[in-house]
C-alpha cells in the first residue's frame, strides 16, 4: 500500500465523516436516521475500488468506535454499535468493498448504466440487507416493520446513487482525457 493510498483511504473517511454534518432525519417508526453518509460509502467504492474504499470505510468506522462524534447528529463511540442502526453502519465497508469491486470489474466498459445498476446493487441492497437483517434479529424489529420502515429512505438513496454514479463516471472520462492521464 502506497502513501497515495493512505491518503485517498483517508480522504474519503473525512468525506463520509462530512456529509455526517448534515442534519439527519430520524424516521419514526425504526428510529433510523436519514443521512447523507451512505453517500461516502457509494463515493468511496466507486472511485477508490474494492480494497481502498472498504478499508476507508473501516478507518471510518474505527474513528466513530473510539467516540469521534462522525456520525450524523454528532453520534460516536462502541455504543452505536449495539443501537438499532448498527447494522447499517456494519453494511457500510462491505458495500463500499462490492461497489469498488464491481466498479473494477466493469471498468473497460464502465458507462453511467453500470455505475447506477452498481451502486444500487451495493449501496442500497446490502446496505438495507445489514441493516433490516440487524433490526430483525438484534433490536427484535418485526420484518414486516422493518422493511416497511426502510421504504421512506429509498427517494433519498435513489438520488444518492446518481450523485454516487454520475462522479465515478466522470471520473472515468477525465482519466480517458489527456489531461487527466498521469505520466
Amino acid at each position: 500500500m502506497t502513501t497515495r493510498d493512505l491518503v485517498l483511504i483517508a480522504l474519503f473517511a473525512a468525506i463520509t465523516a462530512v456529509l455526517g454534518l448534515f442534519p439527519a432525519l430520524t424516521l419514526p417508526i425504526t428510529g433510523v436516521p436519514v443521512t447523507a453518509q451512505t453517500l461516502g460509502v457509494m463515493l468511496a467504492g466507486s472511485i477508490l475500488g474494492a480494497r481502498r474504499g472498504g478499508l476507508a470505510l473501516v478507518v471510518f468506522l474505527v474513528l466513530v468506535a473510539v467516540g469521534l462524534p462522525l456520525l450524523a447528529g454528532g453520534r460516536g463511540g462502541a455504543a452505536v454499535f449495539s443501537g438499532v442502526t448498527a447494522g447499517f453502519l456494519f453494511s457500510w465497508p462491505v458495500a463500499a468493498f462490492v461497489i469498488g469491486w464491481l466498479t473494477e470489474k466493469t471498468w473497460d466498459r464502465y458507462a453511467l448504466i453500470h455505475a447506477v445498476s452498481i451502486n444500487v446493487f451495493g449501496g442500497i441492497l446490502i446496505v438495507y440487507a445489514g441493516g433490516i437483517a440487524w433490526m430483525v434479529a438484534v433490536a427484535g424489529i418485526p420484518l414486516d416493520k422493518a422493511l416497511y420502515g426502510s421504504l421512506p429512505f429509498i427517494p433519498g438513496d435513489a438520488l444518492k446513487v446518481i450523485a454516487a454514479a454520475t462522479a465515478a463516471v466522470a471520473l472515468k472520462r477525465y482519466q480517458q482525457h489527456p489531461l487527466g492521464r498521469t505520466a
